[in-house]
């Protein structure tokens, strides 16, 4: 495919002296399950250190304690859950859609676990919130189920795939898709009108026109949460209003130089995906200075 290349960087998200918590967007993370209220709280974290000015987390009301002790700067908001500790309110009713007014952006998947209540919310989100969002893990393991609603996103679309999540989404293999990182990346981007994040060493970004190749992070970030971390961070630069591709080129980019100034103090066997999100804060002052 003849795509274009991209090698700077966007431009920073303005951030005045004159301005409030409401200027810097109103992030809704749905994620989490039973055993899973990690991979909700790295994904408020990541939504933290990226600057979101508000941060919500809708997550099983069986969890939610849980969730809300790892950091009192976001806000959860517990939801009906099944026997299993998976999110079981119906999309489409309250409390659920009140979760949506006023949002400016949304990040989903991490964590929520499979049923057919969780296929039915992503889809719902997927189709119907018209505001920018990020997909990732479960919520990907979802739409690879459901092709027609990866058809028709509501909005701009973020998806955040490892290559095996990739491969499913394809109805391939990781081996193929390793084989063929870029091509297979723009070709699913083009087709389905998303923005493309595929994990891995040299993280690729493309909408199916132009293509990105991250050059930051490292073999420690290896590890399990670094994702939901970056699923976070760039839905809260979605929040600040920057364009989908910008963000997640630039959150891919932030991400990895946190890793890499968490690697730098504590080694790359040594560091967590916790570390990552409290190295953003670094990352973003070596950026800006």
């Amino acid at each position: 495919m003849n795509l274009q290349r991209v090698t700077n960087l966007p431009a920073l998200p303005p951030r005045d002296d004159d301005t409030h918590k409401g200027t810097y967007g109103r992030v809704l993370i749905v994620a989490g399950s039973r055993g899973m209220a990690g991979a909700a709280s790295l994904t408020g974290l990541g939504a933290l250190r990226g600057g979101a000015g508000l941060v919500y987390l809708a997550v099983p009301e069986g969890v939610a304690s849980t969730v809300s002790a790892v950091e009192p700067s976001y806000l959860t908001k517990p939801l009906a859950e099944d026997e299993d500790g998976r999110i079981a309110a119906d999309p489409r009713e309250e409390p659920f859609t009140s979760l949506l007014d006023d949002k400016s952006a949304l990040a989903v998947g991490p964590g929520l676990g499979q049923s057919r209540n969780v296929s039915k919310i992503v889809a719902r989100l997927y189709e119907k919130f018209i505001g920018p969002a990020v997909f990732d893990a479960d919520a990907l393991n979802s739409l690879a189920k459901s092709p027609k609603s990866l058809s028709k996103p509501g909005g701009p679309r973020v998806l955040t795939p490892h290559p095996g999540e990739f491969a499913r989404l394809i109805d391939s293999d990781v081996k193929t898709v390793e084989s063929d990182r870029e091509n297979l990346a723009a070709k699913f981007a083009a087709e389905n009108g998303v923005i493309l994040l595929l994990k891995g060493h040299r993280t690729i970004i493309t909408d199916g026109k132009r293509i990105a190749v991250n050059a930051t992070g490292n073999s420690g970030m290896a590890t399990g949460g670094c994702g939901d971390v970056l699923t976070g961070l760039i839905a809260a630069l979605l929040g600040q209003k920057m364009k989908p591709f910008d963000a997640a080129q630039f959150g891919a980019h932030l991400h990895g130089l946190a890793g890499d100034l968490a690697a730098e103090e504590l080694s790359k066997p040594g560091i967590i995906a916790s570390d990552v999100a409290k190295s953003l804060a670094y990352a973003w002052k070596r950026f800006s200075s």
